[in-house]
């Protein structure tokens, strides 16, 4: 398969997107060299009680500014227009259904959340129906998650900077990516916005300018919400 064929798929909540989902795209679509990377803004979370701070409209917007300058990376609506909670299962269930072959996905996602990969809906079929690149998130090496699930070490292969993804393997496998990205949360931003503080090597430039100009996550947003 060439590389050009390869599409991941990175989803999120994106509530809002930051500097680490930014960089961890990036590193993804290095260590694999995807034909295209799409994010997908959850429309809601299965893990979180509360829906998004932010509407769809405007995390989906966010998305797109925070990409926009980003070689093959896009912003996708497709799980913002589905109904229901937004599971990677059912997501890449209508990838397939859409004619796209388990051997060119590739679903991204940082080790912290892949190692609850068990808890995740429809496991381990969902194994199935993508190969997986799991990115290092600050206190979550992606290299150590064979130790931290035994069970799947035999699907996983370590890739680094000199040695991207060349071959593709024949059934769906998880791909390990050790990177460099920015310790920062949503959660952290939401906070700092709603006390007007600086966003500055916490969101891209054009996102914290958006989130300014839009009034969102200011003294409006609860307590509450600030603490999802």
């Amino acid at each position: 398969m060439s590389a050009r064929r390869r599409l991941g798929i990175f989803g999120g909540t994106f509530d809002p997107i930051h500097l680490g989902h930014v960089e961890a795209a990036v590193a993804a679509s290095q260590a694999v060299g995807f034909g295209e990377l799409r994010l997908l803004p959850s429309r809601l979370p299965p893990h979180r009680p509360q829906e998004p701070c932010a509407s769809g409209y405007h995390r989906f917007a966010m998305v797109a500014l925070a990409v926009r300058t980003l070689d093959r990376v896009t912003v996708s609506d497709l799980e913002l227009m589905a109904p229901g909670r937004s599971y990677t299962s059912q997501t890449l269930v209508r990838l397939l259904a859409a004619g796209h072959d388990p051997a060119e996905l590739f679903f991204v996602t940082g080790a912290d959340a892949f190692a609850e990969i068990a808890g995740w809906k429809d496991y381990p079929a969902l194994l199935d129906r993508c190969h997986f690149v799991v990115i290092t998130r600050p206190g979550h090496g992606a290299h150590g998650l064979a130790r931290t699930l035994p069970e799947l070490s035999n699907r996983m292969i370590e890739l680094s900077p000199s040695t991207p993804l060349d071959r593709v393997a024949d059934t769906p496998a998880i791909y390990l990516a050790d990177a460099c990205t920015a310790d920062v949360s949503s959660t952290d931003v939401r906070r700092r916005a709603a006390r007007g503080a600086s966003l500055e090597g916490l969101v891209p430039a054009d996102v914290a300018t958006y989130i300014r100009r839009q009034g969102l996550y200011g003294s409006g947003t609860s307590a509450a919400d600030l603490h999802v």
